[in-house]
């Protein structure tokens, strides 16, 4: 099967009738109104039993040649009033596009009908694609698919399979047209589907395939790694993925320990790295030394992050380690608000699991079919995280939401209730006095967390044993980031 580049954006081609649209009942409606207007006959149950070809092609055998121009010209304008309503989408068209989308893909349609019909049809379906190009057919598709940027193409006919292959795409078919699977594997399509309702998961499982295949292809060309490594998710997949493709002799996890990484986060991360046989170096990093991490404005992400890579490049050369490479994923490049990864990308710090298109949700299941511990791990954001911009951040302050966090833990978990995500924000001084906001999974709120009682009393309780005057449990629940709703220009910092 080609490998596409999984870093350049996802575009999937769709072919339109029998692959997203059953289109049989309309086209056989306007042949019969065209048979009788011209005065033959014509198959029409043949005629429609394998679409594909063009409809000049279609028509060629049946009428004199003469003929014909006017015959097409005639078919396309009896069509939209007799053809569109008559279509029904196919089974799981819908679902198909939506799984591209989900990828922050392009969807194109690239079909050998009348474009001005093609549209009717597809508004009629209500879908939407990014790109539609009509009156293409077989091999000449490709050009549109190559011009386009597209690693997928899905059709029913052997024709479309030609143009996949032609343009270097993956040819998905399905036997919703009137080829059979015989057929479509003897014209070389590297995948049937019974029909579109499989396309979802067979997508996921194309692109995590990919994309894996890509990031052992960048990790393996670069000699020797250093991991910047926090040990969660995302870090400890990449480490990993090293080790896999160049050996735990030459990868390196490097922790940087500051008053910012909760303790209970180290034995765990050096643990991973030891059953992979990576040596850990743990270097003390002083972003408290920075003004601007202090400071806790917007960009705090940034002079946090290049603290660290400002530890770690020469941390790596003094161990001849050709490269530093954080554990940003796809998702965090999108996210919009992320100063860190800039500080990162201006001192040379590799990102490969972005670099080959891996999301979040990629890096988890890969980490669970690998066996890591951390695949459902939850998101563990450095304790500066907790603390409301504006807010200076000082040990004091870490400390104390730390010993909050863990507090609550405690309490939670000696009430029989299993928490996954938690946090203590500190929101700092409110009429005079230090206030903390928890949040922890939106679910608990609707169970013994929903209305104000013992458990919900003891979890302040425990907030404020740790430190804080005022605590309260958050009714909207744990939401990743939620500090930068607070940021009055968020723009800003983007």
């Amino acid at each position: 099967m080609p490998v596409a580049t999984p870093a350049l954006p996802l575009v999937v081609g769709f072919d339109l009738d029998m692959t997203l649209i059953d289109s049989r009942p309309g086209i056989g409606a306007v042949l019969e109104v065209l048979a009788t207007e011209l005065g033959v006959r014509l198959p029409v149950a043949e005629l429609t039993a394998r679409l594909g070809p063009p409809l000049d092609q279609m028509l060629a055998p049946h009428l004199p040649a003469h003929t014909l121009t006017a015959a097409v010209d005639r078919f396309r304008e009896i069509y939209p009033s007799r053809a569109v309503a008559a279509a029904t989408v196919l089974d799981g068209a819908h679902e198909a596009v939506a799984a591209v989308r989900a990828h922050r893909g392009r969807v194109l349609v690239v079909t050998g009908k009348f474009a001005p019909n093609a549209r009717l049809h597809l508004e009629h379906a209500g879908l939407d694609p990014d790109h539609l190009e009509g009156g293409v057919w077989g091999v000449g598709k490709a050009d549109v698919l190559l011009r386009q940027g597209a690693s997928v193409y899905v059709g029913d006919h052997v024709h479309d399979v030609e143009g996949a292959l032609a343009a270097g795409a993956t040819s998905v078919s399905v036997l919703s047209g009137g080829c059979t699977r015989e057929e479509l594997l003897a014209a070389g399509t590297h995948v049937v589907l019974d029909d579109l309702s499989a396309f979802p998961v067979w997508l996921e499982e194309h692109l995590l395939d990919q994309r894996l295949a890509a990031l052992a292809a960048d990790l393996g060309r670069r000699g020797s790694l250093l991991v910047a490594y926090s040990g969660g998710a995302d870090s400890a997949f990449l480490l990993a993925a090293a080790v896999r493709a160049l050996g735990p002799g030459r990868v390196v996890a490097a922790t940087g320990y500051s008053d910012a990484l909760p303790r209970s986060e180290r034995g765990p991360a050096r643990q991973l790295a030891d059953e992979l046989g990576v040596r850990v170096l743990t270097p003390r990093t002083q972003e408290m030394e920075r003004e601007g991490y202090r400071a806790n404005a917007g960009d705090r992400c940034f002079f946090c992050k290049a603290e660290l890579l400002e530890t770690l490049v020469p941390l790596a050369a003094q161990h001849r380690i050709a490269h530093v490479a954080t554990g940003t994923n796809a998702d965090d490049v999108v996210a919009g608000f992320r100063p860190g990864i800039r500080a990162a990308a201006e001192r040379g710090a590799l990102t490969p699991l972005a670099d080959a298109g891996l999301t979040k949700a990629q890096v988890r299941e890969a980490s669970r079919r690998w066996g890591l511990p951390t695949w459902d791990k939850p998101a563990a954001a450095c304790l500066s995280s907790r603390i409301a911009y504006g807010i200076e951040v000082s040990p004091h302050r870490l400390a104390r939401v730390e010993r909050a966090e863990a507090a609550v833990r405690e309490v939670l978990a000696a009430a029989g209730v299993p928490v996954r995500d938690l946090r203590v924000r500190d929101l700092g001084v409110r009429e005079g006095r230090e206030v903390a906001s928890v949040e922890v999974d939106a679910a608990l709120l609707a169970g013994r967390l929903a209305e104000p009682g013992a458990l919900v009393y003891d979890v302040c309780a425990a907030v404020r044993g740790a430190g804080f005057a005022v605590a309260e449990v958050s009714r909207r629940g744990f939401r990743s980031g939620s500090m930068n709703e607070l940021l009055t220009e968020p723009e800003r910092w983007r």
